[in-house]
């Protein structure tokens, strides 16, 4: 406030209450009215206190609010600092799950495509089923029921040795029989 800024100037200068008061032309009481926030100098006044205090009448006057804008702008560098802290320990936490998932896909994982083709046979008719490990798959000359059970059974498991096992049992159970060939796809 106001009075603490002339209270602080006046003690800095070393001037005392009395001294102040004959160099701005008010009484002492005047002087301590001020530094009390009681009264508040006129403009005037103003004048010949920012001049015996050796400060222009905007610090005199705003020395509270550049203080708190001071504080204010501490805080938020503050903030800000935290805040980057926060997101560089973000994006550091996301580039070593990103690598270890990385290491993880190439050390488990083959990224080759298996491929198998099975050519079955069931009552007298011919059919060939494709399927990769990608979850591509083609039914050549399948008949429906043969088209549900790859759909129900591959893409349930996403597992292309089990599908492969479901479609050969189903059809031998048919009394029917499949030759599989497996390659990869680089």
């Amino acid at each position: 406030m106001l009075g603490d800024n002339i209270l602080k100037l006046r003690k800095k200068h070393g001037f005392s209450q009395e001294e102040l008061s004959e160099k701005v032309g008010v009484t002492r009481q005047t002087i301590s009215n001020w530094e009390l926030n009681e009264t508040q100098p006129n403009p005037e006044q103003l004048k010949l206190l920012s001049k015996a205090l050796n400060v222009s009448v905007d610090e005199l006057i705003n020395n509270e609010i550049k203080s708190s804008i001071e504080n204010k702008v501490s805080k938020l560098e503050k903030y800000t600092k935290l805040i980057i802290r926060l997101i560089i320990f973000l994006i550091i936490i996301l580039a070593i799950s990103f690598t270890a998932n990385f290491i993880y896909q190439r050390t488990h994982h083959n990224n080759d495509t298996k491929k198998v083709e099975l050519n079955c046979s069931l009552n007298d008719e011919n059919f060939l089923v494709d399927m990769r490990s990608d979850n591509y798959y083609k039914c050549i000359n399948c008949t429906k029921e043969i088209e549900e059970l790859i759909e129900n059974k591959y893409f349930e498991s996403r597992d292309l040795d089990n599908s492969v096992k479901n479609i050969e049992f189903y059809v031998k159970e048919h009394n029917g029989s499949c030759k599989v060939k497996r390659s990869t796809i680089k």
